[in-house]
């Protein structure tokens, strides 16, 4: 099941569905931001993910409002919680690389979910588990069976917290290959090569630090 019962019942059972086919079914807009010491190590990246609104709307069934129509993050903490419980089984769709190698996250900290003009959005901060210098940083997001679309915000995608002032930081969108998405049959996505094909669709962000 995607993403686990545990965020299916947090976020909407659209994620508990069985074999995935080739296309998305939940699409998130992000913005990232990569997270430095004064010494220039990285110690970790925030994410803001906003669902798109069949999906939020979905997951605020049960939920109880003081205000009809809003929903405090007080409200909202159990949804919040139950989110980044479940994101570890996915690799919390972030995937860092230091100069090559590979980095590991703890779990997800300072949490939260927000709601606005009807859309919700999860804010959480992934804290490398080693703090580390690099002359160049990776980060992969992206959902490695294409269930979930990670499209990035037009204005302010990534930003540096507290990053030395000689790094560069670049960032690739994914190439459009939804429509050869599709043309994929259930057996090849589920099995074999097909279960990585989300990598096609990865974001990618590079920072390098001479």
């Amino acid at each position: 099941m995607r993403w686990g019962l545990g965020v299916a019942v947090a976020v909407g059972v659209a994620l508990g569905a069985v074999t995935a086919e080739a296309h998305p079914h939940v699409w998130i807009t992000a913005k990232s931001e990569v997270l430095y010491a004064p010494d220039g190590t990285v110690t970790g990246v925030r994410h803001a993910w906003t669902f798109d609104d069949m999906f939020s709307t979905y997951a605020l069934q049960g939920i109880e409002a003081r205000t009809k129509g809003a929903y405090s993050r007080e409200e909202l903490a159990p949804l919040a919680q139950t989110n980044v419980e479940s994101l570890k089984e996915f690799g919390f769709f972030t995937f860092a690389r230091a100069d090559g190698s590979k980095e590991k996250f703890l779990e997800p900290v300072d949490y939260f979910l927000d709601y606005q003009d009807s859309l919700l959005t999860l804010h959480f901060t992934l804290p490398v588990k080693v703090p580390f210098k690099a002359r160049q940083l990776t980060l992969d997001v992206f959902d490695r069976a294409f269930f979930i679309d990670f499209k990035f915000a037009d204005q302010d995608p990534i930003k540096l917290v507290g990053a030395p002032a000689d790094c560069k930081l670049q960032f690739q969108r994914p190439n459009d290959g939804t429509a050869s998405a599709q043309k994929l049959g259930e057996q090849n996505f589920a099995g074999g090569d097909g279960a990585n094909y989300g990598a096609m669709f990865a974001n990618k962000i590079t920072v390098d630090c001479p």
